[in-house]
């Protein structure tokens, strides 16, 4: 390797910690999680069409204000096989007319099974979507830890889970994308959970999707704490699950964001709740200038 070509050290090794000091004057860039359409962008259960496609959520993204989008996985036709090229480059090439950044994807997969060959099955799947989030433009490939089941060793589920993670983050490291791993209510239930896995797996390719919603304990606290390891978001309306009526502070929430010197997308999803009728345009709308109001009011209270 030349030179001009060498790596510096703090990029090319793991740390404990992405490094970042807070800067002046943080840009807001939004992004809408594709989940927010869950169920206008699903197949009927008569295998009829989506209401709604990608190509649909992108004009929609654009005309909102967004800076970018995560179209999840879920939401391309061909899932959970990996969408062609074709498929891909045309989405690509709308979004960049659009203006629009993509700012992930992801799947699901459950690392938590016991079943060596359901989590080999669900590496493969993951190692797919890495090379189809590389050929889109995403720096984030974004899975879940799983659900252990009854009565399951913690500390030997944790220890395959690293493995199958680190498998994961190797092969990311190779296309340039980053595994994103979320807190999903699941395995990972605290900020301690979460940064025990991310040191257990110890690759610099592997980081943490902060969801904003799971940390229903302590989330103001769990959230500063795993700031450090964060590469993207999932901002939730509540941070104690899809039918509380607790809103998120926001202005709490931003200003942690702020002092983290975190620099990144910062997608919010927002779901349906019990008994409400739900209206995903209004909801998204509604809750993205809320989030874009409190970056406003707290750079403005710092400057």
């Amino acid at each position: 390797m030349s030179s001009r070509d060498s790596i510096p050290p703090s990029h090319g090794a793991h740390s404990e910690r992405f490094i970042r000091k807070p800067i002046a004057g943080f840009k807001l860039k939004t992004s809408l999680n594709a989940y927010s359409f869950h169920p206008r962008l699903m197949r009927g259960a008569d295998g009829s069409d989506p209401e709604m496609t990608l190509f649909d959520l992108l004009e929609f993204t654009a005309r909102s204000g967004f800076d970018a989008i995560d179209p999840t996985g879920y939401y391309f036709p061909s899932y959970p096989v990996a969408p062609s090229d074709e498929y891909i480059h045309a989405l690509k090439q709308r979004a960049f007319e659009l203006g629009l950044g993509i700012s992930g994807t992801g799947i699901r997969n459950n690392f938590a099974s016991p079943d060596r060959e359901a989590r080999a099955a669900d590496i493969e799947r993951a190692k797919a979507w890495i090379i189809a989030s590389s050929k889109l433009g995403s720096s984030v490939m974004r899975v879940f830890a799983g659900h252990e089941e009854p009565g399951a060793d913690r500390e030997e589920v944790a220890k395959w889970m690293a493995e199958d993670l680190r498998t994961c983050a190797e092969f990311g490291a190779q296309y340039g994308v980053m595994v994103g791993l979320q807190n999903h209510g699941d395995f990972l239930r605290t900020g301690d959970d979460i940064i025990d896995m991310v040191e257990r797996v110890d690759h610099a390719w592997l980081g943490v999707i902060l969801d904003t919603g799971n940390f229903p304990a302590d989330p103001y606290t769990d959230i500063a704490k795993v700031m450090p390891y964060t590469v993207n978001f999932q901002i939730k309306e509540s941070p104690f699950g899809k039918d509380s009526s607790v809103p998120l502070d926001l202005d709490r929430f931003v200003k942690i964001v702020c002092e983290s010197g975190y620099r990144g997308y910062l997608p919010i999803e927002t779901l349906d709740k019990a008994g409400e009728v739900y209206d995903p345009v209004a909801v998204v709308s509604r809750f993205h200038a809320e989030v874009t109001a409190a970056f406003a009011r707290v750079q403005s209270a710092a400057a």
